[in-house]
Parts: structure tokens; sequence; C-alpha cells
């Protein structure tokens, strides 16, 4: 039975915002190829997770039998995460661009799952997962345009995503535009991850006229 991990990162709700309404788009598509499948839903707006704290970062790198009871509650819960990826087929994430980054909610999760040895390292655990960033803002941060320079969400979520935790990206712009080889060479959301392939049905092209400051 096929999961889909989806995050959602917006501060706007429902339609008002781009990014959301696109991974839902996307994440309707993918039920209705896989009606038995489960979908684990973080909407970060919402119900932010933590950020990371000194006691679940060092309880990464110590034996569980050396964590204190602050290290064992804050490593359980990061631990929680970092499964629902492992568990992952494919992984949907809304990231619109806010302030030329990505939301601090966004990064927060990012912070929680990266782990060195497990998510992270030699064998990353959820390599060759697909990922799909739908990547939203208000205008185009391309090469050859005048904001080249302040594409920073696409830099970053290609080094963390793909250079890091080894998963199979592929990026979605709105509006529409032309990103950067990531090597995900157009996978699409569809697609599981190597042994579990579906055919996927394309990219949904979506651009709508909003006000430039949701994403």
């Amino acid at each position: 039975m096929a999961t889909l991990l989806h995050i959602d990162s917006s501060v706007f709700p429902g339609e008002a915002s781009s990014s959301r309404s696109v991974t839902d788009a996307f994440r309707r598509a993918w039920e209705e190829q896989h009606p038995q499948g489960t979908v684990i839903y973080r909407d970060l707006a919402a119900a932010p997770v933590p950020h990371i704290t000194a006691d679940a970062w060092s309880a990464g790198y110590a034996a569980p039998c050396e964590h204190t009871p602050e290290q064992s509650a804050a490593f359980a819960a990061r631990v929680k995460l970092i499964e629902e990826l492992e568990q992952a087929d494919a992984v949907l994430i809304g990231a619109p661009m806010y302030n030329f980054s990505i939301p601090s909610t966004l990064k927060a999760w990012l912070d929680n799952v990266l782990l060195l040895g497990r998510t992270a390292g030699e064998t990353p655990s959820a390599q060759g997962t697909p990922v799909v960033v739908v990547a939203s803002r208000g205008g185009s941060y391309a090469a050859g345009t005048p904001r080249e320079d302040y594409e920073f969400v696409q830099n970053y979520l290609e080094a963390v995503l793909k250079d890091t935790l080894g998963l199979d990206l592929d990026f979605i712009g709105i509006p529409p535009w032309i990103p950067q080889p990531s090597g995900g060479g157009g996978n699409g959301l569809l697609r599981s991850r190597a042994g579990k392939a579906d055919s996927p049905p394309g990219r949904i092209g979506v651009h709508r006229q909003r006000p430039a400051g949701d994403w």
C-alpha cells in the first residue's frame, strides 16, 4: 500500500494560498491513482513542529541508554517525523518564498528529519524517494532575471533534500518558471520510490492571478 507524505507550510489557508491550491490538486490526483493508499498530512502553519533544541540535537548522537528524560522526550518527537519520511513512497511539499527563503516552520521540519547516520550520510534511509516541491513566489527568480541572486529557496532545498537526504527531487514553480536542473528529471509526484512505480500523469499547470504576497 502506497504512502504519500504531504506537507504544507503556507501561512495562508485554502485557496488563498497558491502553493496549497497546487499541492491539493496533486494530492487528489495521487489519491485517485492510489485509492487504497495512505496520506500522512502535516500542516506546518496550523500545527508547527518544534524547532530543534539542544536536547533533540544532542540525543541524536548519544545512545538511548544515556539520554536524559528531556532528551528522550525531545528525540521521540523527532523520530516520529523521521519515520513519517522513511515510510513515504512519495513526498509532496508546499514551499512558499517568504523574504527570499522558506517559512521557518518548514526549516524546523527539515532540521528535525535531518539526522546524520540515519537520514543523512553514506546511505540515507529515505534515499531515492521522489519528492515534488511546489515553490511559489511573487515573481521570477530564474537565471537571467534581475532577482536571480536572491534565489535561496531552490538552492537551499536542493542542498538539503537532494544532496543531503538523497531524495529524488523535482520542482514545480508558481507562477511558472524555469528552475535550474535539480536532477529530478521531471519524475513527477505520482512515481513512487524504485520498485513501486506508477505512471505519472504529468505536471499540472496552475497559474492564477494573485497579489504578489501570497505564496
